[in-house]
């Protein structure tokens, strides 16, 4: 059998010494996409950077491919999953190919310098993302969403068959939102990459997720498919204020009370 992309086992997550994870059970396979939702400071961000090895789990494990992710290598871990955070740094300048570069160092050796086919691979990137032409552009340069545009070409070039993705759709307009969720969309149909994100809007979760997440903040957390766990009764609950349902085809979306 092919192993899981991810999977974790008692997984428990604590901030503070507060538990905002029991622990969870969680597997996700190839080409399925995953929205984690809940209210700010509920442990998203935090629960996804643990899914990505930055943090150490309160209890618990996490696997990819099989493998306890503790026990792989740094190099190895980035070739199975990207991470996409929520604030990007850059002390350095450096031009918009020069940084979604960064994204093959995985596969590069210690001393090897990025390859024609890497270059490729980066521009290739950057088309997707619509930055094609601003490859010489220096960062400090970009608007805010042009420059998270920059981290998800990034991510791309990686070409890790996992994304773990915090509010990938910060500092995005409506049309670069939705290419961007139709862009791992496709990722995960054609490349069978298994994607899961932190989004705010449910709609959009239960548009272009398999399945959903959510997260309380007290350690509850529920998990199913979008249509059995997206509804108007849960979400009042996560979020605290009434919500109401409206069905547009096999669409929905939610309207505050």
């Amino acid at each position: 059998m092919i192993p899981a992309l991810l999977e974790t086992h008692q997984l428990a997550v604590d901030i503070g010494g507060r538990r905002v994870v029991n622990p969870l059970d969680l597997t996700l396979n190839t080409g399925e996409r995953l929205a984690i939702l809940g209210r700010n400071g509920a442990g998203k961000s935090t629960l996804l950077s643990t899914l990505a090895g930055l943090r150490q789990p309160a209890t618990g494990c996490v696997l990819l491919g099989g493998e306890d992710s503790q026990l792989i290598a740094p190099r190895i871990a980035a070739t199975r999953r990207a991470w996409l955070g929520q604030f990007q740094s850059d002390p350095f300048g450096s031009s918009v190919l020069e940084t979604a570069l960064t994204g093959r160092h995985p596969h590069l050796g210690r001393w090897d310098w990025e390859s024609t086919r890497d270059a490729e691979i980066a521009r290739s990137a950057l088309q997707a993302v619509g930055l094609q032409g601003m490859e010489q552009r220096q960062i400090h340069t970009l608007s805010g969403g042009e420059r998270q545009r920059l981290s998800i070409a990034t991510l791309l070039t990686q070409a890790a068959p996992l994304y773990l993705l915090d509010e990938p759709l910060s500092h995005l307009d409506l049309n670069h939102q939705i290419a961007v969720l139709e862009l791992f969309a496709g990722a995960a149909r054609d490349c069978g990459a298994g994607v899961v994100m932190v989004l705010h809007d449910p709609a959009l979760a239960h548009r272009f997720c398999d399945r959903a997440l959510l997260i309380h903040g007290d350690g509850r957390t529920e998990i199913g498919t979008v249509n059995s766990i997206l509804t108007a009764k849960n979400l009042s609950e996560l979020y605290g204020y009434p919500l109401r349902q409206i069905e547009d085809g096999s669409r929905r979306c939610f309207i505050p009370e």
